[in-house]
């Protein structure tokens, strides 16, 4: 069954469809191609709105006009994805009961940069620290080293580093 146009008395076949609303729904009349030519050319979707209105549809027609969520929010897809991933790595490389241990241990960023320092990674036990300690110290120390100055201020550097963490684990 064929439609005629849905123009002011037009006789030709109507195969376009034209929105009746602007709410995007289903609602459609059928005009010919001349008509759906003249249709689209006056059409302004935004005609009945004001500038708060627009600026509200355009923010939101970034989003495909639907909700987002924080990125902290519980259900959140990116962050039960994100936190399977890590779940998974740590399984397969076999560190994740250090993880827990790493995790309640809220390391500071002095923390982290000192474990950078002495060149160790944040699971390593208190023994491996004071071992790795140890080693740096008789490297650079200025006796070993013809009483050059740089190697004086690595050890400075190394020393806090080891205190640092010092502190910080045996809280």
């Amino acid at each position: 069954m064929k439609t005629i146009c849905d123009w002011n008395n037009c006789k030709n076949i109507g195969e376009y469809k034209a929105p009746i609303e602007r709410d995007n729904s289903k609602k459609y009349r059928l005009l010919c191609l001349k008509h759906i030519k003249e249709f689209n050319k006056n059409w302004n979707y935004f005609e009945k709105m004001n500038d708060a209105e627009i600026l509200e549809f355009i923010k939101s027609d970034m989003t495909w006009h639907k909700p987002t969520q924080n990125f902290s929010a519980q259900d959140n897809f990116f962050k039960i994805l994100w936190n399977n991933a890590l779940k998974e790595d740590l399984n397969k490389n076999g560190i994740d009961k250090n993880y827990a241990k790493i995790a309640q241990l809220n390391f500071s960023n002095k923390d982290l940069k000192a474990f950078d320092i002495l060149g160790l990674d944040v699971t390593i036990n208190w023994e491996n620290i004071r071992s790795k300690f140890k080693k740096l110290v008789k490297k650079f120390h200025p006796d070993m080293n013809s009483g050059n100055r740089k190697f004086e201020e690595k050890l400075k550097v190394i020393t806090l580093a080891y205190t640092q963490l010092k502190r910080t684990l045996k809280k």
